[in-house]
């Protein structure tokens, strides 16, 4: 004890103190950043309940999460940024930031296209068809679904869960031609077309919401194994996956 009986001040930490500290704060980080994922998933479950309830309030509730995403975006990133200027962490690890890093991106357009997605939602008053609106649902339900898997094998890090992303992603891709095919089949009515345009381009961003789910799968790979590859790759004959080894 030192005078009045205050305590020693301690020494600089030990490599092992450092250590246990720096995996500490990162594991509090990788909490943060899926933590954002779960905002993403309630952002397409309101999607899904205004597409079958006609709800404009849930569009607007929609459109002020996409804060609460960026807000989520910014100070995970920064934090992150802020570790790896104050430590030097090992390739496991770096690999793990990297991968976050990628992973906030992702979430933050996530946000981005249901925001999109809320603006281009047409009004009762559009006439929209009940077949094209049904058909966005179940794209933004199964897109949901995606996310939240992308998060959950990240967070086990469950390669073959990740890689189980693609077959559910073929599926939105799949209602998505569907949307197109039956957008094409509304008719002549100038309002009906107009809405039907409108949800043409909203299914083409809730399909960006499914591939940013598989891309998260991707940095789920890369963080087991230190390669990075694409679970399918259409420019590839057969879709064959490409890897690129890392650090």
């Amino acid at each position: 004890m030192g005078a009045a009986g205050a305590p020693e001040p301690r020494g600089p930490r030990t490599a092992a103190e450092a250590r246990a500290a720096f995996a500490a704060e990162l594991e509090e980080l990788e909490g943060r950043a899926l933590g954002g994922l779960e905002i993403v998933v309630e952002q397409i479950d309101r999607l899904v309940a205004a597409l079958r309830a006609g709800d404009r309030l849930l569009t607007l509730q929609v459109i002020d999460d996409d804060d609460r995403i960026d807000g989520r975006y910014l100070e995970v990133h920064q934090s992150l940024l802020s570790l790896l200027a104050r430590q030097a962490p090992v390739a496991g690890d770096l690999r793990l930031v990297a991968a976050l890093l990628q992973v906030l991106g992702h979430m933050e357009r996530m946000g981005d296209q249901c925001v999109n997605v809320a603006k281009l939602l047409p009004q009762p008053e559009d006439q929209p068809d009940p077949a094209l609106m049904e058909r966005l649902a179940e794209m933004c339900f199964r897109s949901a679904g995606l996310v939240d898997q992308a998060r959950r094998a990240f967070a086990d890090r469950d390669v073959g869960l990740a890689e189980a992303l693609v077959t559910e992603d073929d599926a939105v891709d799949t209602l998505n031609r569907e949307c197109f095919r039956l957008a094409l089949e509304v008719g002549e009515d100038p309002l009906r077309r107009e809405a039907a345009m409108h949800m043409m381009l909203a299914a083409r961003c809730i399909e960006r919401l499914a591939d940013n789910a598989v891309d998260i799968g991707e940095q789920t790979a890369f963080v087991v194994s230190g390669l990075f590859r694409e679970f399918t790759d259409a420019s590839r004959p057969g879709g064959a996956p490409r890897e690129t080894p890392t650090v």
